[in-house]
């Protein structure tokens, strides 16, 4: 197989790994919120689901050879400055996405702000391929990359439509498009820190650390403010939220070195989509919006890894 044979089956295999962990991130998403639900406290249920995620990638790292190798590597290029001291920070983005959740969705609803979230990622996907931050290289706002983001939030628009609220309080809808910004950075730089790794695990071992850290301290703020929630349940299911979010960021970490930022956003975005579909057909039924969006969301990602001619104007690197 030649090399251009080669890069074409790695960019395809890296566009199915970011839907199943999208796929990942829509179980985790419900088996967080049930856990949410019995504590009383949804920044805790995150809180819980970051460390089992820590916990996890700590013991995965551990027992490999090549993985432990690689955090000294990480440590030392931040020293000489390879990587800069912020680019080992994507997990704040995710604990701060989560504390968004907790902070806007009762104000909101779970569409505009899903809605919200879609939009900051997308276009956070285009700016941050632009600039290059991944570790792919920059990438040109070409006209086929613009109009699959467009077509994305427009179909996750549809597939949410018959649950939009009435909220009063629009302007809350910047916290979750803030979060979803955030999430695309922290994807360009996790996949530069799996690059200087060598370990898609070292990559996401960083990313849970910094984020649990994060929402450690937002738990803090929350417990004296609230005081600690309730008792924690017995069932074991509520605790995997953890292990699905290692899927999840592993998926990101290791795709974005071969398809650009944007494309693992809507590659995600996607998995999410159809996880929710999956889920609905397990349940009373599915609505045809939500059906609808879900096979225009595939069809924004597929739009946008088709090349095209030139950039956009002005989106030069």
């Amino acid at each position: 197989m030649d090399l251009a044979n080669r890069q074409v089956l790695a960019r395809a295999l890296a566009v199915v790994v970011t839907v199943l962990g999208g796929v990942a991130l829509a179980a985790q998403s419900r088996v967080n919120g049930q856990l949410g639900a019995h504590i009383h406290d949804g920044l805790f249920a995150a809180l819980i689901s970051f460390t089992v995620g820590l916990l996890i990638l700590v013991v995965v790292v551990a027992v490999s050879a090549g993985s432990r190798a690689g955090l000294p590597k990480v440590i030392a290029a931040v020293r000489e400055h390879r990587l800069r001291p912020w680019q080992v920070l994507g997990g704040a983005a995710g604990a701060f996405f989560v504390t968004s959740q907790g902070i806007t969705v009762a104000a909101l609803g779970v569409a505009m702000f899903t809605v919200a979230a879609v939009c900051g990622q997308v276009v956070s996907g285009l700016l941050v391929d632009r600039a290059g931050l991944g570790p792919g290289g920059a990438r040109p706002i070409t006209p086929t990359r613009a109009f699959g983001a467009v077509l994305a939030v427009t179909a996750v628009t549809v597939a949410v439509s018959d649950k939009f609220d009435s909220p009063s309080r629009l302007w809350l809808s910047l916290i979750p498009a803030l979060g979803g910004f955030g999430l695309a950075w922290a994807q360009a730089v996790n996949g530069r820190v799996r690059v200087v790794a060598g370990s898609v695990s070292v990559a996401s071992l960083v990313n849970f650390g910094v984020g649990t850290l994060g929402l450690a301290l937002a738990c803090v703020i929350d417990a004296l403010a609230r005081g600690l929630p309730t008792a924690l349940p017995s069932d074991a299911i509520l605790y995997v939220g953890g292990a699905l979010g290692v899927l999840g960021v592993s998926a990101s970490v290791f795709a974005v070195r071969y398809v650009g930022v944007l494309m693992v956003s809507l590659g995600m975005i996607s998995g999410q989509v159809a996880g929710a579909v999956l889920f609905d057909l397990t349940g009373p039924g599915i609505e045809t919006a939500t059906l609808v969006g879900a096979v225009v969301t595939l069809a924004a990602a597929g739009v946008a890894s088709i090349p095209s001619g030139r950039p956009l104007k002005g989106s030069r690197t």
